[in-house]
């Protein structure tokens, strides 16, 4: 089990220093826009949680959707999620979109790739498609990120009724999986080898985690989830590694009971940190060797420093800009973007 070697009080670290940032708006009007890619000749795709794929060229919001979208099923907290581009994208053209697929009694985590022609995309292919399907439209993860290898982390959440069925191996319940591009299972996967667990696992006993960020310079993967009323957490992930969720948990229940008495159990990890009260992390982003954290419900952006894979601390980098911030990634100009969530959304640029 994982030390729990950052101490406690880094949870409720107070603001130790804000700059002065100028905030840019480059685009609104965005229907709760959901993540952000930044493409090799500077444009931008924003997914919209309502289905809507949209493209900012030339500093400007195209009036029109782009065509060949899967259509998404929109509900609660269901719709088109993340947006991620084909680490050979300027030769191939490829980028991959998450999103909640089916309907009210059935519905799942999906991923699909496609060929971006430049209006629409073309060749769009399923490679990966969450089991069982669930009937509530909450907690569906949905972040993706890639390994130095080339394959593909994808988040799933715990469907909010199934918590249980993180701790289990045969259903992808809060739960990272691994995959390669064209979505067969890569060989040297955690759980390959085991017959009552699905292969594309990689790591399990997650609620919702919607932050993955893998370091450019270590390869290491951390990834951040909401926890219940309390209990957001940010681990640093190994594979075939159990998170605990809901067997130990800082957090408690909306309705106040409690939901595990225990915060520490053998084989568990424990978290590099977590907070109380909730912050809601939604994305998350590298810059300069450290993580910034965009948080929902604090309506911040933290910045979280890291040092050999651990957390040296933390502090508010901005403060309450007036709106709930779901997304946070570096442009190629080297510049921080934000997404704004709200029916009328912004991508806004920070300027020191």
């Amino acid at each position: 089990m994982r030390k729990f070697v950052t101490a406690v009080v880094l949870a409720w670290l107070a603001v130790t220093a804000q700059a002065e940032y100028a905030m840019e708006t480059v685009a609104e009007g965005l229907d709760f826009p959901w993540s952000i890619a930044f493409l090799p000749d500077g444009s931008m795709l924003v997914t919209e949680r309502n289905g809507g794929l949209r493209i900012i060229r030339n500093g400007a919001l195209d009036a029109e959707a782009i065509a060949g979208v899967p259509r998404a099923y929109v509900a609660g907290q269901g719709g088109l999620f993340d947006v991620v581009l084909d680490p050979g994208f300027e030769q191939n053209r490829t980028l991959y979109l998450s999103f909640a697929h089916g309907d009210r009694k059935a519905n799942a985590t999906r991923v699909v790739r496609a060929v971006f022609d430049g209006q629409s995309l073309v060749d769009v292919e399923v490679i990966f498609t969450a089991t069982p399907t669930k009937d509530t439209p909450h907690h569906y993860g949905g972040r993706m990120a890639f390994l130095p290898d080339g394959t593909l982390l994808l988040t799933t959440g715990e469907g909010f009724n199934y918590r249980e069925q993180a701790q289990l191996l045969d259903n992808h319940f809060g739960k990272i999986i691994r995959i390669n591009t064209d979505g067969s299972v890569p060989e040297d996967n955690p759980f390959l080898d085991s017959p009552d667990a699905l292969p594309e696992i990689w790591s399990y006993g997650h609620r919702n985690p919607q932050g993955i960020v893998v370091m450019p310079d270590t390869g290491d993967v951390f990834v951040h989830e909401h926890g219940p009323r309390g209990g957001d957490e940010l681990n640093l992930i190994e594979p075939g590694n159990n998170y605990g969720w809901p067997a130990i948990t800082y957090g408690i229940d909306y309705s106040g009971a409690r939901i595990s008495p225990y915060t520490e159990l053998p084989g568990m990890e424990q978290p590099l940190i977590y907070w109380v009260p909730s912050i809601a992390p939604a994305g998350m982003a590298e810059f300069r060797g450290d993580l910034l954290v965009a948080a929902l419900a604090e309506k911040t952006l933290r910045l979280i420093r890291i040092e050999d894979g651990e957390v040296a601390g933390q502090e508010v980098m901005i403060g309450d800009p007036g709106e709930r911030i779901r997304d946070v990634r570096q442009g190629i100009d080297g510049s921080i973007y934000l997404l704004t969530d709200s029916a009328r959304g912004k991508v806004i640029r920070v300027v020191p």
